[in-house]
């Protein structure tokens, strides 16, 4: 139940509320972003959100930048953890890629953050990330690349998916080992019937309709729908 405390967001794109445009054919903020919506909604929240963030990079400006005591500490990251080198996926397809940030890293990092807002007198809120649209990510990051030498390293399309879904596990496992709130942004994307109009052409950020469900999710975790 929302009590008036200040909010306080640290994520990637999709907390900025970023979208791709197919129009203008380029990364641009969604007019009906979840921050966009919460304000409008009288919820303060200082969004400290950047693109291309992972939660290590997340950590670090959480450590510089202020915040009052009192209110929530808002942690989105793991799409940009989870992804890989496509590059060298292409030109190596035989290696093993990791993440930009692997799994173990992710998970110290998780409760370090968890750790560190709650010293500041902050109460840690970790939010599971929208789903990948596996087949939309493939093509797209298969663009300029060996589209053949990338589906030999992961075997099928849908592996996309699982691995990425492995770091969302991973911030349900750190929410419960540290006592944080859990924002559940992932479950209500898999429910949804129209789950391709939710994600934009890259397959990895929400559409405007995308931001509207977070933003629907996040008004009914603070008891304002």
């Amino acid at each position: 139940m929302y009590e008036g405390k200040r909010i306080y967001l640290w994520g990637d794109s999709i907390g900025k509320g970023v979208v791709f445009s197919p129009e203008r054919k380029r990364y641009c903020l969604s007019g009906e972003r979840c921050e966009k919506t919460l304000r409008e909604q009288g919820i303060w929240l200082e969004n400290h959100a950047r693109m291309g963030a992972t939660a290590p990079e997340g950590l670090k400006a959480f450590e510089e930048e202020g915040a009052e005591p009192g209110g929530y500490a808002v942690i989105q990251y793991g799409g940009n953890d989870c992804d890989l080198d496509w590059q060298a996926v292409s030109d190596r397809p035989g290696e093993f890629h990791d993440g930009r940030t692997p799994l173990e890293a992710f998970l110290r990092t998780l409760r370090a953050f968890a750790g560190r807002a709650r010293e500041k007198g902050l109460t840690p809120v970790m939010v599971l990330p929208p789903p990948l649209y596996p087949e939309r990510y493939f093509k797209w990051v298969c663009r300029g690349r060996n589209e053949r030498a990338v589906l030999a390293y992961l075997g099928d399309v849908g592996h996309i998916g699982r691995w990425h879904a492995l770091y969302v596990e991973t911030i349900r496992e750190a929410a419960k080992e540290t006592g944080s709130a859990l924002l559940d942004a992932y479950t209500p994307f898999l429910r949804a019937w129209n789950f391709p109009e939710l994600m934009c052409e890259d397959g990895i950020h929400p559409s405007a309709g995308g931001q509207r469900l977070i933003a629907q999710t996040a008004l009914a975790a603070l008891g304002r729908t």
